[in-house]
């Protein structure tokens, strides 16, 4: 079972996100939508809108999407920890280029 659902939480509605990687910043805004263990959603980065795929395993909090970089496949991995409701925080991973760094996610109101 979740924590968060025996706290009557969820991660379900809009984050705003913040990336730190290879020396450059960048912000994207996502809306997920939590049914137990599992989120789904979508993203709005810099190439678009993306759709999510997300687990959750007590405070441990995984979401990744795939996309495309001057026509190669891209594959970004978050893992984070939930630090409380409206916030996560963790690495970030762009799979094939093996470029990693550090995001932080806040829910906005």
């Amino acid at each position: 079972m979740v924590a968060l659902a025996a706290d009557n939480a969820s991660l379900s509605g809009k984050w705003r996100i913040h990336t730190s990687a290879a020396g450059s910043e960048s912000d994207q805004s996502c809306t997920f939508a939590q049914k137990d263990n599992d989120l789904t959603g979508n993203c709005n980065t810099n190439r678009g809108t993306v759709q999510i795929s997300e687990k959750i395993d007590e405070k441990k909090v995984t979401w990744t999407y795939k996309s495309e970089y001057n026509g190669s496949p891209l594959t970004v991995t978050f893992k984070g920890t939930l630090e409380s409701t409206t916030k996560i925080t963790g690495t970030v991973r762009a799979e094939e280029f093996g470029v990693e760094g550090e995001f932080t996610a806040t829910q906005s109101k």
